[in-house]
């Protein structure tokens, strides 16, 4: 045998052999990569790394009932039980950091990390952000600290919400100190609500000459707070100062939700009577029925006359600022608002009232209120629109990509929650990590994250909540 063919042999002998030690040198190296990575250990984590959540939801009494909520679609969508009562009201979906309804992180099937076979909820969000705050970006740490600046929601609406409104932060600060069973953290909680379906909202006071006509035409207001009340806003000119104006109205509404229960009972019974007795309603005046129908003898069926009365079309959206009055009427609605869930309630509701507190927190600024239509995202070629709000926290991209099209999501500097509303895609970071996408789907992308969407079914639909960019 010459010297050639043994070492041949020899290399032949070695070969397999390597090929072994190399396989099971990658397999250690995996099998640590997924458990520093499910530990949260930054040495091997992907900072465009996509997270599936398990979501919240809200069975509040005012919720539409099973199948006819979007709420009840998109949770049993997203949710691993099938035990959901389709009897019972599903009132919102919530995404997010906040306690009262957290989201947890799906942990993977990953046979290399030995974990249980099939998805499983992992930690809250909130705790895996705390382990990985980089997610967040230099910029939403700065300012917000290691949580979610935002949280997200959808509403389905089928009785009128709480005449209510959210406390500015100095309040907030305030009321949880002195309450934190009622009033559960210290933050301020502007929002957002951008239609799904037509959506119905009283919020605000109206302006000065249309309440005075509504004061003229509604007798029972000034049979319930006298005339001299009455008097003061019908003598108010818009050549008044802002000062006056807000007097006079603060006034008028303080009457009335500060009314016994009695008198309110009696005078609603006489509104009630002489308008089913009308041929020709106003909307206001058809919207009040509904109400009574829904709260009977409940002051805040009055205090609905002093409201803008708004119908959003599905696209629109408004925005409404901390101490701004306000009740959601009936529809269906993504909303998005600063982290918190601090509410000041004061009429159309069984849960505990403050209506000193209300009386005294609220703006009084009166005129109709902005309807937000949105615009157009560079760089996705039309298929995203934008609806950014006056305030830090937040702002919600609308994202409509018919069968075969594609669009992407540039880079933000802060983090983002997606919702798939619609349909069938796909959601890559790069060109190997594609995921695939379906209704009901609640995604974490971190910061500094570029996204590319595309749409497998005949119609995709998603929604993007995130840090305002115009504040980034």
């Amino acid at each position: 045998m010459s010297a050639d063919f043994g070492d041949d042999v020899s290399y032949l002998t070695l070969l397999p052999i390597s090929f072994i030690f190399v396989f099971i040198c990658l397999i250690s190296i995996l099998k640590k990569k997924s458990k520093d990575v499910m530990a949260g250990n930054e040495l091997f984590w992907d900072d465009h790394n996509l997270q599936r959540l398990r979501c919240s939801v809200k069975n509040y009494d005012w919720g539409k009932i099973g199948s006819d909520s979007e709420v009840y679609r998109l949770y049993s969508a997203n949710s691993v039980s099938n035990k959901l009562d389709p009897n019972k009201p599903y009132a919102e979906f919530w995404m997010g950091t906040h306690e009262s309804g957290s989201s947890y992180v799906v942990k993977k099937r990953n046979i290399l990390g030995n974990a249980k076979c099939g998805d499983s909820e992992g930690d809250t969000l909130k705790a895996w952000i705390a382990k990985n705050p980089n997610v967040l970006g230099n910029k939403v740490v700065e300012k917000w600290g290691y949580d979610l600046p935002f949280l997200f929601k959808v509403l389905s609406v089928a009785k009128t919400l709480s005449i209510q409104a959210h406390p500015c932060k100095e309040l907030a600060k305030e009321l949880h100190k002195k309450d934190p069973r009622v009033y559960k953290d210290d933050n301020h909680k502007p929002e957002m609500a951008l239609a799904i379906t037509k959506f119905e909202i009283l919020c605000g006071f109206v302006g000065i000459e249309d309440l005075q006509k509504i004061l003229k035409g509604v007798p029972e207001i000034s049979q319930l707070v006298g005339a001299p009340v009455v008097d003061q806003v019908l003598n108010v000119t818009l050549e008044d100062g802002e000062g006056v104006v807000k007097a006079a109205l603060k006034q008028l509404f303080t009457h009335i939700m500060s009314a016994s229960e009695n008198v309110v009972a009696e005078v609603l019974s006489q509104l009630i009577s002489r308008l089913r007795k009308k041929e020709d309603l106003t909307s206001e005046e058809k919207l009040v029925l509904r109400l009574e129908e829904q709260y009977p003898g409940d002051v805040g069926v009055l205090a609905a006359f002093l409201m803008n009365f708004v119908t959003l079309n599905p696209g629109e959206a408004l925005w409404l600022g901390a101490n701004e009055l306000h009740a959601y009427v009936s529809g269906d609605c993504i909303e998005c608002m600063a982290t918190s869930d601090n509410v000041v309630r004061a009429g159309l509701t069984p849960k505990q009232r403050d209506v000193k507190t209300l009386c005294e927190m609220l703006t009084y600024k009166p005129g109709r209120p902005n309807i937000l239509r949105g615009f157009n995202v560079e760089g996705t070629e039309g298929r995203t629109t934008r609806y950014r709000p006056p305030f830090e926290e937040f702002e919600v991209d609308h994202c409509d990509l018919p069968e075969g099209t594609s669009t992407k999501f540039p880079a933000m500097a802060g983090p983002s929650l997606f919702l798939v509303t619609e349909g069938t895609g796909t959601i890559s970071t790069t060109p190997f990590s594609m995921e695939n996408i379906r209704v009901g789907d609640v995604l974490f992308a971190p910061a500094n994250t570029k996204l590319s969407i595309a749409s497998t079914g005949k119609r995709l639909q998603l929604y993007r909540a995130g840090v305002n960019s115009k504040f980034l």
